[in-house]
């Protein structure tokens, strides 16, 4: 178009900041925390930068020091040290949810991490069948209906099913009504898919499937990458099962399932930056190849955002003040 001129609102700071469509704050950010039963002194997480398994001294000490950088929410991933079969023990989390309360109360949203990766001697997200071939969603999400009440009942403003059992979300409202926590939120993921970015995850939370046989992946209950309609399916279920939020996790390789899911379906999205989206960047950071550790960061959190995420799931959270403000 002859005379069409763009440059002019590009020619300073301010005026760029003035013409932006889409904006990221840190209100809209969770950072997620790992608390481990039994370990000694925290641990970091191989390739997370800053990130860190805690203790349950050290992770009250580490929210204190993330609220005070303007972190407001959090998702809490518990690590029991008892590994089981069935008949999973929810005290180890449910003590770190009722301890964050007692010292932050209503200043701190707590959304936790409902699976049974962490708790399972075999590393799956449900309880294998007898076969151990096979996951059996009945009772996996009997289990998982159980722990969802009792990090409710110790103070969870959000409980967050992980584990893409069919049925889990209405489960769980049903399991939550029914014991008078109406007002406790569900996070599903929905749409979460069948990742080789989950790797720091699954060391810092112990959740790598440990099968030398039989069901060695999460295939056969993660969504495949290659299936969006599968993602669409499985987000309008839990929609429909009461879910509140939705998820689409991971996020930087989805953001067109994102962006297609946000438009179809009326509901807050979340969107996860998963612990391998998180360490790519900070490995091109440490090794000099991006100009800005934030800048990088900050990127990805726009694309999130103008793809349709309401609310990041990210490990960087707690340095969002400092990066956004640059």
């Amino acid at each position: 178009m002859a005379g069409l001129t763009l440059r002019r609102a590009r020619r300073d700071p301010i005026t760029r900041a003035l013409t932006r469509e889409v904006r990221v704050t840190v209100d809209q950010l969770i950072q997620p925390q790992f608390v481990v039963e039994g370990l000694k002194q925290r641990a970091e997480v191989p390739g997370m930068g800053d990130v860190y398994c805690e203790t349950p001294e050290s992770l009250l000490a580490q929210v204190e020091r993330d609220m005070n950088a303007g972190v407001k929410a959090m998702l809490l991933f518990g690590v029991p040290a008892q590994k089981r079969e069935r008949n999973f023990d929810a005290s180890f989390t449910a003590a770190q949810i009722a301890a964050l309360k007692r010292r932050f109360g209503a200043d701190l949203w707590v959304a936790v991490d409902v699976c049974l990766c962490s708790s399972t001697e075999h590393g799956h997200c449900g309880v294998l069948t007898a076969e151990r071939d096979h996951v059996d969603n009945h009772a996996s999400v009997e289990a998982l209906s159980e722990l969802a009440l009792a990090y409710a009942e110790a103070g969870a403003d959000c409980v967050a099913p992980s584990d893409m059992m069919d049925g889990r979300v209405g489960a769980i409202r049903t399991k939550l009504d029914a014991h008078g926590y109406e007002r406790t939120l569900i996070m599903s993921y929905s749409a979460k898919f069948h990742s080789v970015f989950y790797g720091p995850f699954r060391v810092a939370a112990d959740s790598a499937p440990k099968i030398p046989s039989g069901l060695k992946d999460r295939a056969t209950y993660q969504i495949d990458p290659s299936r969006p309609s599968d993602a669409l399916l499985s987000s309008e279920r839990d929609s429909l099962e009461g879910a509140d939020i939705l998820m689409v996790k991971p996020g930087l390789l989805y953001l067109d399932i994102l962006k297609d899911l946000s438009t179809r379906i009326a509901r807050p999205w979340a969107v996860y930056q998963v612990s391998g989206e998180y360490a790519a960047l900070e490995l091109l950071a440490a090794q000099g190849l991006t100009t800005s550790r934030g800048a990088a960061h900050r990127e990805a959190w726009i694309a999130f955002v103008r793809a349709g995420a309401s609310m990041i799931i990210t490990y960087g959270a707690r340095h969002a003040r400092e990066w956004l403000a640059a």
